[in-house]
This record gives structure tokens, C-alpha cells and sequence, in this order.
């Protein structure tokens, strides 16, 4: 079989979608009888129909039905391609794909990107927020090649996974204003062993991490609600409803924060390892890979952001 016209397999598609031959004509400057032309010599490639008309419109038989999955993911490919391709030409308007949580999107993300838009104006980076997932593992969006680079708040391993630490947070606790301990310079979880909790639902990293320095120190809290998100764990805490354990989030503690005051912890271990990690097998685009050592070399010089330890870096 000769090698098929791309062009054709994205008029193809267009048709497929719903556009008439007009319009796809239209939209691409050529002739009505150029496209349908085209689409018949795809047929004749195939050797069977793939479209039948239904008044204006053609739509999909079955064997068109079954080659339109196909078609999709071979231009998807091909777009890859010439991006990639692209990208090598001129990796300033590359794109790449950045995995975060949910918890890193108010300080830490933000600021990377505004500090890698200035040395990189033109390279677009798209932001994709992870979900919970096993944790020591990477993302699925990682796994998948969704994403290029994931910034993970633990650290990450597996096969054909490389993960650095880029700097570590500090843990604090979280209490209300009305609290008695607020004007605390630092506490210890142990003073806050008779209180109600409120913590991350599991499965949730943090939760397991704060469950774990409650048992260092000798008690189990008493959870008075289990919620879904870090910003909700702040808000109910605000209202008085329980105590807590937040991140720093940038923050230089003792600080109230949307209603809540943040202490630091004595606790030995009590912050989360922040990390970068990427797929080493399969290679990354130029893009990806500036943004890559980008932040590898911020974490190296210390200026993330306000993280408290020197990352490793490679």
C-alpha cells in the first residue's frame, strides 16, 4: 500500500467530525472537488467506503467508524513529530507540561513559572494538577507521558523514573485564633493530643505523615472531620473546629493565614520533601528539558523559593 496522504486524513477527520466538503474546502483554500478527490483516493487506499452521504453531510460507515480511531492517533503522532521537530529548530517555542499538586499551586509553582517566563518568554508551559496516587510512586500523568516533568511533594522511584529533591517544607500547626496556644512561638504535637483533628481523607500522603508524627510522640488524634483538600483543612480550622497540620506554603511561621494561625513544630521530620521527577527513558523535548534544569539549578542556588535545605541536584 502506498503511503497515505496525511493531508487526507486530516480532511478526513474534519469530515468525520461533521464538517461538510464545503467547509473543509473553505477552511483549507482548495477547490470542493480537490477534497473530494482526496477522500476517494483514501477510500481506494483502504479498499472499502468510509463515508456515505445522509443529505449534505457524510458520515462514517462501520470501516470508517473502526479507521478514524486509527487516524487519530497516527496525526496526533505526527503533530508530536513536527512539534518535536520544531522544537529542535527553535526549543524557545517549544511546549512542556508541568505535573503539580494541588497544595504546591498557590506558591511554589507560580513563582517558578514566573521566574522561567522571564529567561524563557516563549516557551509554553501547560499546567496539569495531579490526583492522589500510590504514594512513593509517580503520577499517572508521568507514567503516561501526559505530563514531562511532575513536581511531587515526597519522593518518587521506580522503573525508568528519576526524581531529585528540590528543597523541603516546613509542617506546621494549624490552630484557631481562639486557640489558647496562638501566641506560641513553636509547640509540640503532644499539646495538641486532647484536641478534635481535622485531616486530609485517605489515600493522602499528608495525612500519613501527620498520623505518623502524632504516633512519634505518643497519641492518636481524635479526627473530627476528614475532608479532601488542604485549603478545606485551613477553612475548618479557621472556624473552629479543630486543630491541624498545614504546610508552610512559603510562609515564614509563626503567621495567620486566612483565619488560621500557623506555628512551627519541634518534631524532627515534621516538613515534606518537595522533588522533581521525570521519565528517564524516551528522551525530552528541548523545552521540557530547559525548564528541567531550570528548576534543578534554582533549587541548587537556593532560590526556589523559600525552601529551608539545599536540594540534591544532577
Amino acid at each position: 500500500m502506498a503511503v497515505m496522504d496525511t493531508e487526507a486524513m486530516r480532511w478526513f477527520q474534519l469530515v468525520a467530525d461533521g464538517l461538510t466538503v464545503t467547509d473543509v474546502a473553505a477552511i483549507h483554500s482548495v477547490s470542493q472537488p480537490h477534497v473530494s478527490r482526496a477522500l476517494a483516493r483514501l477510500e481506494a487506499e483502504v479498499g472499502t467506503a468510509l463515508l456515505r452521504r445522509s443529505g449534505r453531510v457524510l458520515r462514517l460507515t462501520h470501516a470508517g467508524t473502526a479507521f478514524k480511531a486509527h487516524v487519530d492517533r497516527v496525526v496526533h503522532e505526527l503533530d508530536d513529530a513536527l512539534a518535536a521537530v520544531d522544537a529542535v529548530v527553535d526549543p524557545e517555542r517549544g511546549v512542556v507540561t508541568l505535573a503539580y499538586p494541588l497544595s504546591l499551586g498557590v506558591w511554589l509553582v507560580p513563582q517558578l513559572l514566573h521566574d522561567f517566563g522571564i529567561e524563557h518568554p516563549r516557551v509554553r508551559v501547560i499546567l496539569a494538577r495531579t490526583v492522589v496516587g500510590v504514594e512513593g510512586d509517580a503520577s499517572g500523568l508521568l507514567r503516561s507521558r501526559q505530563a514531562d516533568l511532575e513536581i511531587t511533594t515526597h519522593p518518587v522511584a521506580g522503573d525508568g523514573v528519576e526524581w531529585r529533591r528540590i528543597g523541603q517544607e516546613p509542617l506546621l500547626a494549624g490552630v484557631p485564633l481562639s486557640h489558647p496556644l496562638v501566641d506560641a512561638p513553636e509547640i509540640s504535637l503532644i499539646e495538641l493530643a486532647e484536641e478534635k483533628w481535622i485531616v486530609r481523607r485517605a489515600p493522602s500522603g499528608m495525612r500519613t505523615q501527620v498520623m505518623d508524627l502524632c504516633a512519634a510522640v505518643g497519641f492518636e488524634p481524635e479526627i473530627m472531620h476528614e475532608v479532601d483538600d488542604l485549603p478545606t483543612v485551613r477553612g475548618l480550622i479557621g472556624a473552629g473546629l479543630g486543630v491541624g497540620v498545614l504546610p508552610a506554603m512559603g510562609l515564614s511561621a509563626p503567621v495567620t493565614f486566612g483565619g488560621v494561625r500557623l506555628i512551627p513544630l519541634q518534631e524532627r521530620g515534621a516538613h515534606r520533601d518537595l522533588g522533581l521527577a521525570w521519565l528517564s527513558e524516551g528522551g525530552r523535548l528541548p523545552s521540557a528539558e530547559m525548564l528541567r534544569r531550570f528548576v534543578l539549578g534554582r533549587a541548587r542556588s537556593g532560590r526556589a523559593s523559600d525552601l529551608t535545605t539545599r536540594p540534591d541536584s544532577r
